[in-house]
């Protein structure tokens, strides 16, 4: 006789884990983007902000690695040096990046319209908040204290160099804060990213995934220019945005975390037909 045991959880969400630029602060992601640009050209490799999107989500350090083995930008670095970037190379930009990124992060991170309320929402359901983010330890340090001045502290942030085994797109620090958090099934969890590491990583700890369209890397505009567009430009970047998202995995995507709540309440009904991410 075959016997099979069959468990599902299927009680609410616990937990909803934060990305932090994009997603809770900084509309449009400038703080990462525009410092790797004016990093890069204090080595007089000039990059476009398009470019400097382009390895969005990931370490710090990883990032500058992808920007260098991206072929237009390697060629500019072989005609200024005269060889490829090497790994050497990577640790001069970013130990010349995060001074920048430390001076400038709070410049940058203003909540995002909404944000206060959906968390102050969830929070009243009785739901956790975990964060976890591409800056490495120092910038949160620096990025915390504003964060809260501002209304916004999580009940959990990981960075990006907390855990030996890295950063995105795996899925430890997402799993860091489920033990943090005391969460009983990662199941119960929600990830919420407008990058595409930020949604691996969910789906790598076995969570809900949510992207952000609007707020986020893939549109990559101020608050103030989104809602400036016309709404036939607004679908046209929504929907490369959600594509690309929907692509890597999200289970749902909106705008931005105004948007949220009725997605975690669909997720809770899906939980409790017995559905798994």
């Amino acid at each position: 006789m075959n016997y099979r045991y069959s468990r599902s959880y299927t009680g609410p969400v616990q937990a909803v884990i934060f990305d932090w630029a994009g997603t809770v602060v900084d509309f449009g992601s400038f703080a990462p983007t525009q410092v790797l640009i004016d990093a890069l050209a204090g080595f007089g490799i000039e990059i476009s902000m398009a470019e400097a999107r382009i390895p969005m989500g990931l370490a710090k350090w990883d990032h500058i690695r992808a920007l260098g083995d991206m072929p237009q930008v390697g060629a500019r670095w072989q005609a200024k040096y005269g060889r490829a970037m090497s790994d050497g190379d990577v640790d001069a930009v970013y130990e010349a990046f995060m001074p920048l990124q430390i001076a400038k992060v709070g410049e940058y991170s203003h909540l995002i319209a909404g944000a206060l309320d959906s968390i102050a929402a969830l929070r009243t359901k009785g739901i956790k908040i975990g964060s976890c983010t591409g800056y490495p330890g120092v910038v949160m340090q620096a990025l915390t204290p504003i964060a809260a001045e501002r209304g916004y502290s999580p009940d959990c942030i990981v960075a990006t160099d907390d855990l030996p085994p890295g950063g995105r797109p795996g899925p430890w620090m997402a799993l860091e804060n489920v033990i943090k958090l005391g969460v009983s099934d990662v199941a119960a969890c929600v990830k919420v990213d407008d990058t595409v590491p930020g949604i691996d990583e969910g789906l790598a700890a076995g969570m809900w995934t949510v992207g952000l369209s609007a707020s986020g890397n893939e549109v990559g505009l101020t608050a103030e220019e989104w809602a400036a567009l016309g709404p036939a430009e607004q679908a046209r970047k929504r929907a490369v945005a959600q594509k690309k998202l929907y692509l890597a995995g999200a289970h749902y995507v909106v705008d931005t975390i105004a948007d949220l709540l009725p997605v975690i309440a669909e997720i809770e009904a899906r939980i409790a037909r017995g559905e798994r991410p």
